[in-house]
């Protein structure tokens, strides 16, 4: 099959138990989905465990999978947020277990050498349907209509939680941008 063989047509194939259909699939998003997820855990790994997740998610539910305009990449960009919540919730649970334990004077914590960056913060600041809307529109660029297509809901709704997510997101960020001192200000503005 081409590049031109839409994810939908693999899918056929592949359920008739061939592999390489399934691995074209897997080719095609693995890298996309893998891009989405290290936005959403905690570490490089654990994105490779939500894309492994994802997929294999999608062959256990290979029947039932939802194709937009013939590509599996919306389905799998959801089941990966999902998975990427379930993993960050393990991950926090872990954490609070070793916060219990007293720490070694030796050991740095790694959560104070990572920033995420304020773009990150603020987009995990979203409840769960405004982080996949944002994903899905923002992110990787799918219309109103293909959203709504995935996410099962009105095109208006995806509009209006499209049109809250941006506004919090404006406003996670303007609170925590660093104020400018009144020298930096007026040296801003007369360069």
């Amino acid at each position: 099959m081409s590049n031109a063989t839409t994810d939908a047509e693999y899918w056929q194939v592949a359920l008739t138990g061939d592999g390489d259909s399934f691995a074209a699939v897997f080719e095609r998003h693995q890298h996309r989905v893998f891009r989405h997820s290290l936005a959403l855990v905690p570490s490089f790994d654990d994105a490779k465990d939500v894309v492994a997740v994802a997929f294999l998610e999608a062959w256990r539910k290979r029947s039932s999978v939802r194709f937009v305009d013939g590509s599996l990449l919306p389905w799998l960009l959801v089941t990966a947020t999902h998975a990427a919540q379930n993993i960050s919730r393990s991950a926090r649970r872990y954490r609070d277990l070793l916060d219990r334990v007293p720490p070694s004077d030796d050991v740095r914590d790694p959560a104070e050498a990572l920033d995420d960056g304020p773009a990150v913060a603020a987009l995990g600041s979203l409840s769960q349907n405004h982080q996949m809307i944002v994903t899905l529109c923002i992110i990787e660029g799918l219309t109103i209509a293909e959203a709504a297509r995935v996410l099962r809901v009105p095109a208006g709704t995806v509009k209006s939680r499209l049109h809250f997510a941006k506004k919090a997101l404006a406003d996670h960020l303007a609170a925590h941008r660093p104020a400018m001192t009144l020298t930096e200000s007026f040296e801003g503005t007369h360069r």
